[in-house]
């Protein structure tokens, strides 16, 4: 079904005109992306009929496959742009697991009258008649080029009309020079638009599509307990360098980590990961020297792009990333821009052993073994405290020991000074920015965070995981829509997002959509923090006996807090509420005692107090969730595990307190 385009539609105080990609509020022109825009044409063309999703994506994405999860995101941006408010849907409705409906009274107007028929020679690349006063034989020739060659700007439509006071001149001119002036128009205007279509054809700043790169850890020729840290730790190094290539999609070192010590096959790693480039390397130690061998390849064909051996002596391991980065960029030919340029360049040199340190506590890092690797980063900062990575590091080591392992407030607070520290010394650098907006996120300073991701994405605007970082602060404030739409645009920069970051995608869960919820989660991943989620999935879809499993699994995995809460979900299914509150119990003092907790983790404790029927614990722990941070007022208003407690004297107070920080988050963001 195609878009079926008219000359305009009025609709409340909006003109639609379709032929000149215009939404009108009275005079004033409404920005709005094409596909959205597309989306608007379709359903202001079929008012009042029940359109599937379906046909919406197949009118609107005809030669595309695409996620049901884009048209939601459009769709909230046409509410958003139409002024409409949660819960009174003026212009667009929807029809639960059916599709949408245009309600409102549309006005259709009549189409122009056209400049010149058209005629069966009107095709792009032929030449046409332009009757032309003053030129020999009163006939010239105009070359029509293809529509998808004229820019916006110069595209001259044959349905076009013309302004009032642009009328009124055309018709005082007298006829042979109004179509002599007509005709040079038509003229100039294509020869102008070929001519800037062509240079752009050739503009060296046109970005070309995204590679997606995955660097393995390098492989030790020779293991050894000794050297072994290097693998995983160079990898991460070359991935941090090129984090700040924005034509570039670089896997994390999350997701390469479970590939440390294996045999590669190309063509499966390459489809796990979802990418077209792989990075290899080999590396041996004897000695004082090191020997890296490295292989560029590409995944589809199988072939060598480009490799190249790397002698350093081991005391110069930080010549290993910015070789190795060079490499890539010369094969892949990317093209920087100068900041980026500028941004890549070899770091600063830093004491050997001090670098040392810091690639075992990378490594260490990465296989959660954060009390080690805080030691190893302390010692790497005492020999060289102007290493900005190295604070970075150690910051996020100090962050998953207070997140995972019940740390206390002061590991917080040396995560938080270790990142500012970082970002003293090296202002742009992604991770600490990153890592940073997590912290304040997780400690209830979300409005802190946004303007650091948001910077993060002026340097690199294709970093996926600041994307989905951004969408999880969305997700604290309220802004669920706007998460979708962040954690969406992470996924389509690299699939795997929601594999390799802590946070899941659950505005979705808390907007109600429940199946996109278990269908975002990850299919093979049996990780206690993803089984847990599965389980509270099903718990609101009320599939008690598959949430029950999937709780009691989770914690036999992992007991952390959202496991343990889980466990007191299933007790509250069970009906051994007494077992379930002392869970809870043990959880509330261990958030007490250690002076901070992840709020929205807390929240969950709340949910959980409610199902198991202590309204009184369940509105502690809900004041406790929202004073210290997580104040999403509209998954508060509709979550339906909060039914019990609406009619409680306090509830509404607390709904206020929430309501009135989203609002504030709102008005200082959006």
């Amino acid at each position: 079904m195609g878009l079926n385009t008219k000359c305009f539609y009025e609709f409340g105080s909006f003109r639609l005109e379709p032929d000149e990609h215009l939404l009108l509020r009275g005079d004033k022109p409404l920005p709005l992306a094409p596909k959205a825009f597309g989306v608007l044409v379709f359903l202001v063309q079929n008012q009042g009929r029940l359109l599937s999703k379906e046909q919406i994506m197949q009118a609107v994405w005809p030669d595309s496959f695409v996620e049901e999860a884009n048209l939601t995101v459009w769709i909230s941006v046409l509410r958003k742009t139409l002024g409409e408010q949660e819960g009174e849907p003026r212009y667009i409705e929807t029809v639960p697991k059916k599709g949408y409906r245009f309600t409102a009274q549309v006005k259709e107007g009549a189409a122009p009258q056209q400049l010149r028929p058209e005629s069966p020679s009107d095709r792009p690349g032929q030449e046409v008649p332009i009757a032309m006063d003053g030129v020999a034989g009163g006939v010239g020739t105009a070359i029509i080029l293809p529509e998808d060659k004229l820019p916006t700007v110069l595209k001259i439509d044959r349905g076009s009309r013309l302004t009032p006071a642009a009328a009124v001149r055309a018709r005082e001119w007298p006829r042979p020079v109004a179509i002599l002036v007509v005709a040079a128009v038509v003229c100039l205007s294509a020869l102008l638009a070929y001519f800037v279509y062509s240079r752009s054809r050739l503009a060296p700043g046109k970005s070309p599509p995204l590679h997606a790169l995955a660097v393995l850890p390098f492989h030790n020729l020779q293991p050894s307990a000794a050297d072994d840290f290097l693998g995983y730790s160079l990898a991460d190094a070359v991935i941090t360098k090129m984090g700040y290539v924005s034509s570039l999609g670089v896997r994390p070192s999350t997701a390469i980590e479970k590939y440390r010590n294996q045999a590669i096959d190309v063509h499966k790693v390459a489809a796990d990961l979802n990418v077209d480039t792989l990075l290899t390397a080999n590396f041996i130690h004897e000695g004082d020297d090191l020997r890296i061998t490295y292989q560029l390849i590409d995944a589809k064909s199988d072939k060598i792009k480009g490799k190249g051996t790397i002698d350093v002596k081991y005391d110069k391991l930080l010549r290993v990333q910015d070789s190795v980065a060079q490499e890539i960029i010369s094969v892949l030919e990317l093209n920087l821009t100068p900041a980026e340029a500028e941004r890549i360049k070899p770091d600063r040199p830093i004491d050997p052993l001090a670098y040392e340190y810091y690639l075992r506590g990378v490594d260490l890092h990465g296989r959660h073994d954060f009390p080690l690797a805080i030691q190893m980063l302390e010692k790497s900062k005492d020999i060289d405290p102007n290493y900005a990575l190295t604070w970075t590091y150690l910051g996020a080591s100090y962050n998953s020991a207070a997140a995972f392992q019940f740390g206390g407030s002061e590991q917080y607070n040396k995560a938080r000074a270790a990142y500012e520290r970082a970002l003293s010394l090296q202002p742009a650098q992604l991770e600490a920015r990153m890592f940073l907006a997590n912290l304040l996120i997780d400690t209830g300073r979300v409005e802190e965070a946004v303007p650091l991701l948001r910077d993060g994405l002026k340097t690199n605007p294709n970093h996926a995981a600041i994307h989905w970082e951004l969408g999880y602060a969305y997700r604290f404030a309220g802004m669920l829509q706007e998460s979708v739409a962040e954690c969406e645009k992470a996924r389509q920069l690299d699939p795997l997002v929601r594999r390799t970051n802590g946070s899941l995608l659950n505005a979705y869960l808390y907007l109600g959509e429940y199946d996109k919820f278990l269908g975002s989660l990850p299919d093979t991943d049996d990780s206690a923090f993803v089984v847990f989620y599965r389980g509270l999935g099903e718990y609101y879809q009320r599939d008690w006996g598959e949430a029950a499993k999937n709780f009691d699994r989770a914690n036999a995995l992992d007991p952390t807090l959202y496991t343990q809460t889980g466990k007191a979900f299933s007790y509250a299914i069970a009906h051994r509420d007494s077992e379930g509150l002392e869970i809870l119990h043990n959880l509330e003092g261990k958030i007490q005692q250690r002076g901070v907790g992840d709020p929205e983790g807390t929240y969950k404790i709340a949910q959980a107090y409610a199902a198991l029927g202590d309204r009184a614990s369940a509105l502690r722990v809900l004041r406790y969730s929202i004073e210290n941070g997580f104040f999403s007022y509209p998954y508060f208003m509709s979550d339906p595990l909060l039914d019990s407690l609406r009619h409680e004297p306090d509830f509404p107070s607390l709904m206020a307190s929430a309501q009135k920080r989203h609002e504030a988050f709102r008005a200082a963001f959006f």
